[in-house]
């Protein structure tokens, strides 16, 4: 109602600006291409951006799926990681060829212009096929949760985690009886752990991996510490910044202290370093298999607490229904069970790393298995989010507006106290702006759970 209509500009460069107009060309892979052959009854066109060992979990999990139920035949296509992806998705939606069934982050959906390039879900027809509200995090679900109505259903949380080396902090007795790295809960205890590792570490070898300078891995490492902090961005209608620039300071002063005293080699390979022998790397859950594939005797615990309040990086791929004039019928409701599946059936995913969202997976004797998964588990109840706002997600604005800057203090360009008045400056021009898929503000944008 009064809301502009949606033209290929708008698309564009909400979805990650005019440059990605040429990345139509992109090939799309996937295992379900004899579905267009087959005898099935129903046929759902599922959309994902999984490559690598998450796509080769995801395409068991689906091959399950189709012995389960070979009434239904997935034509599953992995497309680009990245804007890219949400590029061509939105198109998709705009111009009524949209899948049957798609992935996104989730702090993506609140600006994917709900309701009008994604379809809610049934949450009736979900329970159907065993998939509650009750069977969620709370404020997971919630943040699917947009103008009253279901737009993403959580497959996982994916997590930014302090990996740490056993062999080597046993050296320096920074192991408990457990085996598990030693609790931390100041910075001035961080460092300490830093100091007697780096004394007992290969040389020429990092004592940690940070990343940097990686604009996104520093702008989650950011949020996670200013979530901890207790730290603000908006108010609950999102017309005022609330950014608190000395919480902020605080934050980025802590991260470039591992650099200024020498704990961090800028630019190294953080896997790569960790591998050979670096005590700690900051990284996504995601690295699990390749560190388990190592063969290292290694541990993975959430970002320590270093401001008192646990709370660490956390975003969470969801299952949507991307936009159809005609969606109802077979074909919706196989898109629903085939959801509902993948989410219950979510130990295989967990062994990429990633946190399933059904808590009852959680409690199962094979989850409670995996290491380290069993020790990280406990992140999806703190989690670090970024504000719920349509510049916001996983390669969003928010992200390549203010990641570069956080860079630029942690490789020590800029001051701290000068970037943290720049990230509140940018937020506020942020707030302001329109999203170009709806002309709508943060405040206009139906945010509010």
């Amino acid at each position: 109602m009064g809301r502009p209509g949606l033209n290929r500009r708008q698309l564009l460069a909400a979805a990650g600006g005019l440059a990605v107009a040429g990345s139509f060309g992109f090939a799309a892979l996937g295992t379900g291409a004899d579905a267009l052959a087959s005898d099935a009854r129903t046929r759902v066109r599922y959309w994902n951006l999984f490559s690598g060992g998450d796509g080769a979990n995801m395409i068991a999990m689906l091959d399950a799926f189709r012995k389960a139920d070979p009434d239904i035949d997935v034509k599953d296509s992995t497309l680009q990681w990245g804007n890219p992806f949400y590029t061509k998705l939105a198109m998709a939606a705009a111009g009524n060829r949209a899948p049957d069934l798609g992935v996104m982050h989730m702090g993506r959906v609140t600006g994917f212009s709900p309701g009008r390039l994604l379809d809610p879900w049934d949450v009736d027809l979900l329970a159907e096929y065993g998939v509650r509200e009750q069977d969620y995090n709370p404020a997971l679900w919630r943040r699917g949760i947009i103008d009253g109505k279901l737009y993403a259903l959580p497959l996982d949380i994916h997590v930014q985690l302090c990996f740490y080396r056993k062999d080597v902090l046993k050296k320096a007795d920074l192991l408990g009886d457990d085996g598990r790295m030693i609790p931390v809960t100041s910075t001035d205890e961080w460092f300490d752990v830093l100091k007697r590792a780096k004394a007992v570490q290969k040389k020429g070898l990092q004592t940690i991996g940070l990343w940097t300078n990686d604009q996104n891995f520093q702008w989650w490492f950011f949020v996670a510490f200013y979530t901890q902090l207790g730290g603000r961005w908006f108010n609950d209608g999102n017309t005022e910044v609330l950014f608190d620039t000395d919480k902020a300071t605080q934050v980025l002063e802590f991260l470039r202290r591992h650099v200024t005293d020498g704990y961090v080699i800028p630019g190294a390979p953080t896997g790569e370093q960790f591998v050979n022998g670096a005590p700690f790397t900051w990284e996504g859950n995601w690295s699990v298999p390749v560190f388990s594939g190592a063969k290292l005797d290694y541990g993975a615990a959430p970002l320590p607490p270093v401001f008192g309040r646990q709370a660490t990086h956390a975003e969470s791929h969801a299952f949507v229904l991307p936009h159809q004039s005609d969606r109802g019928g077979a074909t919706n409701e196989a898109a629903h069970q085939l959801a509902a599946y993948v989410v219950k059936h979510a130990l295989q995913w967990a062994a990429g790393g990633h946190i399933p969202a059904y808590t009852p997976t959680l409690s199962t004797a094979a989850y409670k298995k995996l290491t380290p998964q069993n020790e990280y588990v406990s992140a999806m109840d703190h989690q670090a989010t970024e504000p719920k706002v349509w510049f916001a997600g996983s390669t969003g604005v928010l992200a390549q507006d203010l990641g570069p800057v956080v860079v630029s203090s942690t490789m020590g360009s800029a001051r701290p106290d000068k970037v943290a008045r720049t990230m509140k400056s940018h937020l506020t021009g942020l707030l302001a702006s329109k999203n170009p898929m709806d002309g709508r503000t943060a405040a206009q944008g139906g945010a509010v759970a």
